[in-house]
């Protein structure tokens, strides 16, 4: 039996996650807006409200954009509806209804909606779902629709995108006249199976379950649908050499998938989809293809900050600890569906390891992504930065020192607005007779259960400090059990129920379980020991040989030209006289620096570009300052490092 999340509603004021949320709301939400709707001046213009008025009758004019920039109207809308669940807005609400009725006209008589292929290329829809994302559109749209229905109760979105579904089902199958394929780009799997949670509806399973179960089982569709585009690219007009099948996780069924390869968003959406399904429908096989999938992931080709994909070509996976920390992509929608796919195997284990990744991914590989005002985003996540490099390496050219305006392919921005908009939905769950606290984020919740009746208040200051405070109040009954978790990183934590130490307090799979005896109303305290620290990487993660990453409890920190001058290749790190915690520095949200001690290289005399080792060559001491890696970039450009050489 699988755990049920627990609707968590999150602290609207105080607390780490209340800036950013009401950064997403007030700020995210409107400004993301004026970008679909090609009003942010010094940004790439979007086209994708456009496009849609277009298709409507209501503009005229050529589809300009990304083939998939339908799905980003998706996305703004899904985080609008997560907004509207906890913060009413009529004007929001008002506004995202004008837009369904402008996605509502544009939908064609048979259900099809798509911008791309009904303006730039009438008559050839399905023709090249290797490159051309409709389903993938059609996914993230659905995901929307089903958001806001459930948000508002409104459902003539929903009803839009139902009958597009009608139409993919009627169109993809394995009957007569059927199309016998798949996306490139893993998405439609995810919105079917979380639109069966919605409507418990055979069909919509059913379909999901068809498109997860026909990937690789005819290694040659892509190949074949490649033959009939003449071997040339959409994205490039040039002849290719090859289909790339296992780029699109299509080699073989994905039971059989060995390890995670090719583009790194597109596998862990697969990988999400396939554990969603595992948990619908209990299948031990996929349960155990996932799990092989997220241990290599995670124990091989996952980055210190959470974040995934190794290089820019192609955005992918490459091979197992290739790990380069200067030219690193870390896309942040592949962390984005690293949670998802993680939370879907918290769901079906409660097991802290799981959680412990989504912590990591969460406060590390993907806030870095948007700046703190809410105006600025990154697409890759790089764990090194020397802006001279970022402009003149070509092989490096997408390695950002600044967060950008907008994206010609904009698709981070809202998946992180939708994300932080429902992190809520990451924090607890219940299994049986007992609640989890998976996360540790300020806020509520109401628990229900066999004479259970209570309400669940967590307090805290995390990530910064390590104390939690439980307040459980209510109907509470005998045999239950709460149980939050001991992270993975905190080597001491003391746990209280009502004043009263709880040292012998059962650790099962990383959660500290907590039985009573209950209350009308219980206090559990728990007290996390964040101490800084030092991380080293195995030996074949070879970028980070002789290097060292810091760290404070969840937090992976880095280092800035702002604190250590230039050149921060020149420094290295003493790991014997340890990390001091201070707030000298005044960081936003009151995030504390790590400070150590460390010594600075010196050129030989002369300036020769290389000499010998010797007397000419010295170095000096000096203080060496970290900073949460998140908040990188938020004062001033320059250079950035997370790996920093060892003494």
């Amino acid at each position: 039996m699988t755990s049920t999340k627990v609707p968590f509603t999150v602290s609207g004021s105080g607390g780490f996650w209340a800036h950013y949320r009401q950064t997403v709301r007030e700020t995210v939400i409107p400004y993301q807006w004026r970008a679909l709707n090609d009003e942010v001046s010094d940004a790439e213009p979007s086209h994708a409200i456009r496009n849609f008025k277009i298709v409507a009758g209501l503009e005229t004019g050529e589809f300009h954009g990304m083939v998939f920039q339908d799905s980003d109207v998706g996305k703004w809308i899904e985080a609008v509806a997560y907004s509207l669940l906890e913060t009413p807005s009529p004007e929001l609400e008002a506004l995202v209804d004008r837009t369904v009725d402008i996605l509502a006209k544009a939908q064609a008589p048979d259900g099809y909606l798509n911008t791309y292929f009904t303006l730039k290329e009438p008559g050839r829809r399905w023709t090249n779902l290797r490159e051309c994302h409709e389903l993938y559109c059609a996914g993230h749209l659905l995901e929307g629709a089903i958001a806001y229905a459930q948000a508002t109760g409104k459902r003539r979105f929903l009803e839009v995108m139902l009958r597009f579904v009608n139409l993919i089902g009627a169109t993809f199958g394995r009957g007569p006249g059927q199309i016998c394929g798949y996306d490139g780009h893993e998405e439609i799997e995810i919105a079917l199976l979380r639109l069966y949670d919605f409507t418990r509806e055979p069909r919509h399973l059913k379909l999901a379950q068809y498109f997860l179960e026909e990937r690789g089982q005819d290694p040659n569709f892509f190949e074949q649908e490649w033959e009939r585009q003449g071997h040339v690219s959409h994205w490039t007009g040039l002849k290719t050499a090859t289909a790339e099948t296992a780029y699109f996780q299509a080699q073989v069924p994905i039971r059989e998938l060995p390890v995670a390869a090719g583009h790194a968003v597109r596998a862990v959406y697969l990988y999400a989809a396939m554990a969603h399904l595992a948990k619908t429908t209990g299948d031990e096989s996929l349960v155990a293809a996932c799990r092989r999938l997220w241990d290599n992931v995670v124990q091989r080709q996952m980055y210190v900050t959470g974040g995934i994909g190794s290089t820019h070509l192609g955005e992918a996976f490459t091979f197992d600890y290739d790990l380069p920390a200067e030219t690193g992509y870390a896309e942040t929608c592949a962390s984005v569906g690293l949670v998802f796919f993680t939370q879907h195997l918290l769901e079906l284990s409660p097991d802290a390891q799981f959680a412990d990744v989504i912590e990591l991914a969460l406060y590390n590989g993907i806030l870095a992504g948007m700046s703190l005002d809410g105006r600025r985003f990154l697409y890759v996540n790089p764990l090194e930065v020397v802006p001279e490099a970022s402009a003149g390496n070509p092989d490096r050219l997408h390695v950002k020192a600044r967060r950008q305006a907008w994206f010609a392919c904009a698709c981070c921005p809202p998946n992180l607005a939708r994300l932080v908009m429902s992190v809520g939905n990451y924090i607890c769950s219940q299994h049986l007779g007992t609640v989890y606290v998976h996360q540790f984020v300020s806020g509520t919740t109401a628990l229900q259960g066999p004479g259970l009746d209570a309400t669940l208040e967590v307090q805290t200051g995390y990530p910064f400090e390590g104390e939690v405070r439980l307040v459980l109040s209510g109907i509470v009954p005998a045999g239950f059990k709460l149980a939050p978790r001991r992270p993975g990183w905190c080597r001491r934590a003391a746990l209280t129920l009502n004043g009263k130490p709880l040292p012998d307090a059962a650790l099962e799979n990383g959660y500290l379980s907590v039985g009573g005896p209950w209350v009308e109303r219980n206090v559990i305290e728990l007290s996390l020991l964040l101490e800084p620290e030092f991380l080293v990487a195995r030996p074949e993660v070879r970028s980070a040989a002789g290097r060292v990453a810091v760290r404070r409890g969840p937090l992976v920190y880095c280092f800035e030209e702002a604190d250590n001058g230039r050149l921060l290749s020149a420094l290295s790190i003493d790991v014997a006289a340890g990390l001091t915690v201070s707030r000298e520095l005044g960081l936003p949200l009151g995030a504390p620096e790590i400070t150590a001690r460390g010594r600075r290289d010196e050129p030989a005399k002369g300036g020769a570009l290389y000499g010998p080792v010797g007397p000419a060559a010295g170095s000096a001491t000096q203080a060496v300052t970290a900073v949460p890696y998140f908040l990188w970039g938020n004062r001033a450009a320059g250079e950035m490092a997370v790996w920093m050489r060892r003494k």
